[in-house]
């Protein structure tokens, strides 16, 4: 018989399918019948790290690509340089039954307006 290994408690020496506990004496086999004392078992746990990373990978789903940020944009007139588009984001700055603050920024001199 194979020697198990601490990190293998829960899985079959022979076949390697994963053991059921089908009695408070043993935990079985239910391919090969193969049965390991609860005794082995008794006081072991299984810890891992799960990443958001792995998650994206196994659901199939693409990273962000390298590169820059584009936020959102507006059309209105600069006052410093008459550019026409500004980028913007918007906080919450204050409680939340009062409107968000919005921060424009000038895509071309980088002038900044705040509204509230």
């Amino acid at each position: 018989m194979a020697r198990s290994r601490d990190r293998d408690f829960l899985f079959c020496n022979f076949c390697g399918t994963m053991l059921t506990l089908s009695s408070v004496k043993f935990a079985k086999c239910p391919l090969c019948n193969f049965k390991r004392s609860t005794k082995d078992i008794a006081g072991k746990e299984i810890k891992y790290r799960v990443t958001a990373q792995d998650i994206r990978r196994e659901l199939g789903m693409s990273t962000f690509e390298e590169g820059e940020l584009k936020l959102a944009t507006i059309a209105r007139k600069c006052e410093k340089c008459g550019n026409n588009e500004f980028e913007y984001t918007r906080k919450q700055m204050r409680s939340a039954d009062e409107g968000q603050t919005t921060f424009l920024t000038c895509t071309k001199c980088r002038d900044t307006i705040t509204e509230n």
